[in-house]
């Protein structure tokens, strides 16, 4: 003779609530363990308080400034920057680096792409670039700014560096931060355009 067992729905549904509550547990536990390792990280981060990079512009010249046609501007600019990481505990990763410059206010040049690079604790970089513009557009005052430059013999150009930049520490590397350099360049300017200045201090946000 064969015994027939049968569960009744209340047994059933004490069933229902273990695996619910074993369920409910792992999320729980999950959840603290992810809690505590981004308390860890953060904790890590603020102990070690990253200080923003440092730039300065170590050298720029122009080799042409003329309008071409009615307000359309060629240009050629050659500069080169100082990069420096003033972090003793913290690397830093450069992606999407692009370089340009502008004069009162208008851009003079297209945005020159610089490759990424790592720049470990406490370590400096030089970076150079070739800054071009071919029929840009400007303003009708460009020119008559431009000779009332050169009359003084003084230029003043902004010349800009955007980027993205991913704090390492240890193994781990954070998200992208965006970075934004202005470099001031007061430089002497004359019929010649044989210009050219060194040691100017660069702003940095991140």
């Amino acid at each position: 003779m064969s015994i027939i067992s049968v569960k009744s729905p209340k047994h059933c549904g004490k069933q229902g609530v273990n695996v619910e509550k074993a369920y409910k547990k792992l999320v729980c536990a999950g959840s603290a363990l992810f809690t505590t390792i981004l308390s860890i990280i953060l904790l890590v981060w603020l102990i070690l308080h990253p200080t923003k990079p440092e730039f300065s512009l170590k050298e720029a010249d122009i080799y042409l400034l003329n309008l071409s046609n009615v307000n359309l501007l060629n240009s050629s600019i050659q500069l080169t920057l100082f990069s420096k990481n003033p972090n003793q505990k913290i690397g830093i990763y450069y992606d999407e680096l692009q370089v340009y410059a502008t004069y009162k206010g208008q851009q003079i040049t297209l945005y020159t792409s610089l490759p990424p690079f790592y720049q470990g604790h406490e370590d400096t970089n030089l970076l150079s670039a070739s800054l071009v513009g071919i029929g840009l557009p400007v303003a009708p005052s460009f020119g008559y700014e431009v000779e009332r430059d050169k009359n003084v013999g003084r230029l003043v150009l902004n010349l800009k560096l955007n980027a993205r930049l991913r704090w390492k520490v240890g193994t781990w590397v954070s998200g992208k931060y965006r970075l934004n350099v202005n470099c001031v360049a007061v430089m002497a300017f004359g019929p010649s355009l044989s210009t050219g200045k060194q040691g100017t201090q660069c702003s940095t946000s991140v």
